[in-house]
């Protein structure tokens, strides 16, 4: 009897952790295991703040996928089409011609791309914080805007350089705002010809509310902290331009920023709508809660999806409601998806997820934070504490959690790095400035 063949769409939270389960619950006998991404790793996102701060090294908030993964067959691509009437998914290696790969089960489980809105100026002038890549980007962008600043003799230009925004009051938002704020804080003991007053931060959300997955009162906690730090809260306002890096706003606010970061929310990944799949109004594939993918009451055989691409239901919230899109769901999810079609491999019956939202935690920098958890409330030192230990014990692998426990711990004897590697970004740039142009014959 041939192995079944399950083809891992994604390996981000649910496709890492999916595929890890299944490796370890399935003889090579029974199945085989593919993995696809375009990228040769995990990125553990909730550590995205902390790396683009500096408190841990980039490489360490990414988990290498052939390492992890060794009893799966890794593909570096993107797949372009799934066509499950024919169980067959087409997918594009990084170089060389596109191939199809046969399945007899499939996860699929991009995740989730930047939710964006058409806003002059936005594509050309902002930056989002979902990829490592960006991360990096972003914290050298930062110490070079302060070298700008420390080095010009124009008004205008110091006041542009040292403007950051950050578009959106989520986690990712006010994470990337905290813990960016505190990096440059810090580094200004460097600059003498700079003070914290010169900075101007500014955080802008379209609703009335802060960290909402946290509660009203940890999030009018975080209003009051970010205030102290003399912080510009927009709240209830809009984005409405930045062409040339202008930001106009919908509260009548203009200002020149040459940082303008998106965190405002997240979509279904585009190539969702690649697929011969049922698909919700908002492009998210429809599920049950054992985390097949379903064709209104009838399950579609051998599809399954979870994460922020599934829309699963809620059982533990009101009828109709989905889980939220948390990397507390989707890890979750993962396992029990691995659970049920292990199960369904070897003929036996599955089970329904559920799960109640436990709380949450989030960063505002160094030694600050707001948790929210079990009912239970903290602020200031404990819920950074708190945010620091939950998400060590949830990234994959040993190896990553004592690279990360080392970082932290190397932080509280030695000073924080705060050089720019901006020169990363265009590699190519000195050599060709002392290079000859040739002809071609």
């Amino acid at each position: 009897m041939k192995p079944v063949r399950i083809l891992v769409v994604g390996a981000g939270h649910v496709g890492l952790y999916a595929a890890l389960r299944l490796s370890s619950k399935l003889r090579s006998t029974e199945a085989e295991v593919t993995v696809v991404d375009p990228q040769p790793h995990m990125t553990y996102q909730p550590f995205l703040p902390e790396a683009a701060a500096g408190n841990i090294s980039p490489r360490h908030t990414v988990v290498p996928l052939r390492r992890e993964l060794r009893d799966c067959k890794i593909v570096h691509g993107a797949v372009t089409k799934v066509e499950h009437s024919r169980k067959v998914a087409t997918v594009q290696p990084v170089v060389g011609p596109s191939r199809e790969i046969p399945y007899d089960h499939i996860i699929v489980a991009p995740g989730s791309v930047s939710r964006t809105l058409p806003i002059p100026g936005l594509r050309e002038h902002a930056v989002g914080f979902k990829t490592i890549g960006e991360a990096i980007w972003l914290r050298n962008h930062v110490l070079e805007c302060l070298d700008i600043a420390a080095a010009t003799t124009d008004p205008q230009t110091r006041q542009r350089a040292l403007t950051f925004v950050v578009v959106g009051a989520g986690f990712a938002g006010v994470e990337a705002l905290g813990e960016m704020e505190d990096m440059a804080r810090d580094a200004l003991r460097y600059y003498p010809e700079l003070k914290a007053d010169d900075m101007h931060w500014v955080l802008v959300e379209a609703t009335q509310r802060v960290l909402p997955e946290v509660g009203p009162q940890m999030g009018a906690y975080t209003v009051e902290a970010l205030l102290k730090r003399n912080m510009d809260l927009r709240l209830g306002t809009r984005l409405e331009s930045c062409v040339d890096g202008v930001v106009k706003l919908s509260d009548g606010g203009e200002f020149a920023a040459d940082t303008i970061v998106w965190t405002a929310g997240v979509k279904a990944h585009p190539m969702i709508a690649a697929t011969d799949l049922p698909r919700t109004a908002q492009g998210k594939l429809t599920c049950n809660p054992t985390l097949r993918v379903v064709d209104g009451d009838a399950v579609v055989e051998g599809a399954w999806s979870a994460g922020d691409c599934a829309a699963v239901p809620d059982l533990t919230a009101a009828a109709g409601e989905m889980c939220s899109p948390s990397a507390q769901h989707a890890v979750r999810q993962a396992r029990l998806l691995a659970d049920n079609l292990v199960a369904t491999v070897r003929g036996k019956g599955i089970r329904e997820y559920r799960h109640k939202h436990v709380g949450s935690v989030a960063s505002l920098g160094l030694h600050k934070g707001v948790a929210h958890v079990y009912g239970f409330k903290a602020k200031g030192w404990p819920a950074w504490f708190m945010h620091r230990t939950y998400h060590m014990s949830r990234i994959p692998s040993l190896n990553r959690k004592v690279r990360v426990i080392a970082d932290w711990t190397l932080a509280l004897f030695l000073k924080r790095e705060v050089v720019s590697l901006g020169a990363l970004h265009q590699p190519m740039d000195p050599f060709a400035q002392v290079t000859q142009p040739t002809q071609q014959p």
